[in-house]
């Protein structure tokens, strides 16, 4: 495969989780803003994306309708919904015949109808169904993919960014919440902390999935953990960078076996997430352990753009 064209289908997959990933936690800020009357919520949402920096080159403080016209509307900010859209329907439309008509068709469609609804997002009224939207679109690509694409290395590199992208969310979420989740688990939380808890684990959709697994009240050491170490959570770390050493190997093996620094950074990430124990993790600082990891994706990416997607 090209790499222009391995390229494209990367970025495809990671711009369409991102424009997922911003519109999960647009819906949570969106909740704890009004249940808290905080601007925090905001601000913390700014951190999480990477998009903090950028905003406040453009605007003194996080109120809510600067944050959402910057992390829906604006065309400067990478990180944005509406810029991740396009980003998205424009890599898929260079490596079109490599997409199945059902993914052409959702990726496409959803950037048409995207740019009509997007200014309504900023009302009051209209913020939560378009963000509704976005988040049904993502997963009608996620489905088109999954059911009609071959598994070969176009499936691969889309998966790839796509997996990629879903870590480094993961990790970022955790990190910006890291105080609160640093708290002991016998220790009694508030109502606002309560709250948080509930947050971090909706904008992963998995509080549903907490309950399933352990059977008992919300404590902070065991929101870190299904969103760090366990693997039947889809959208934890180690679930992510599972299926990224995967896919790396799986690719290698189509390749003649060649490997590269992104397959040990990979290999190397994975391990440290599957042999890791939340009470290391946490007596070690949860944060300095997310912001390793989020500096080992970073420099996993680079790799993985050397490797495959820069010759």
């Amino acid at each position: 495969m090209l790499s222009r064209t391995a390229d494209s289908l990367f970025w495809l997959g990671r711009y369409t989780e991102r424009a997922g990933n911003v519109a999960r936690g647009l819906t949570v800020a969106a909740r704890m803003a009004g249940l808290t009357h905080r601007d925090e919520e905001w601000q913390s949402l700014l951190v999480a994306t990477g998009a903090e920096t950028g905003f406040f080159e453009k605007h003194e403080e996080p109120t809510r309708e600067a944050v959402l016209h910057h992390l829906i509307l604006d065309p400067d900010n990478a990180s944005g919904l509406l810029p991740s859209i396009e980003a998205a329907r424009r890599n898929a439309r260079q490596v079109r015949a490599a997409l199945t008509v059902d993914m052409w068709e959702a990726i496409n469609d959803t950037w048409n109808e995207a740019r009509k609804l997007a200014p309504a997002a900023l009302t009051v009224d209209g913020l939560a169904p378009f963000l509704d939207w976005v988040k049904a679109r993502s997963l009608l690509f996620y489905g088109a993919a999954a059911d009609t694409m071959l598994r070969d290395e176009a499936w691969r590199f889309t998966h790839l960014g796509t997996m990629l992208e879903r870590g480094d969310n993961t990790a970022r979420l955790l990190d910006v919440r890291h105080t609160m989740l640093a708290k002991q688990p016998e220790a009694e939380g508030s109502a606002i902390d309560y709250l948080q808890w509930q947050a971090v684990l909706r904008s992963v959709s998995a509080q549903r999935a907490y309950q399933w697994l352990y059977h008992t009240r919300l404590q902070p050491n065991l929101v870190a953990e299904l969103l760090i170490l366990r693997q039947e959570l889809p959208r934890s770390m180690i679930a992510c960078y599972r299926r990224v050493d995967q896919t790396l190997d799986a690719l290698a093996n189509a390749g003649g076996g060649r490997r590269g620094e992104c397959h040990r950074l990979a290999g190397e990430l994975h391990a440290k997430l599957k042999f890791g124990r939340i009470e290391a993790i946490m007596d070690g600082g949860l944060h300095e352990f997310l912001t390793e990891c989020i500096d080992r994706n970073v420099a996993l990416g680079g790799q993985i753009a050397t490797f495959y997607l820069t010759h």
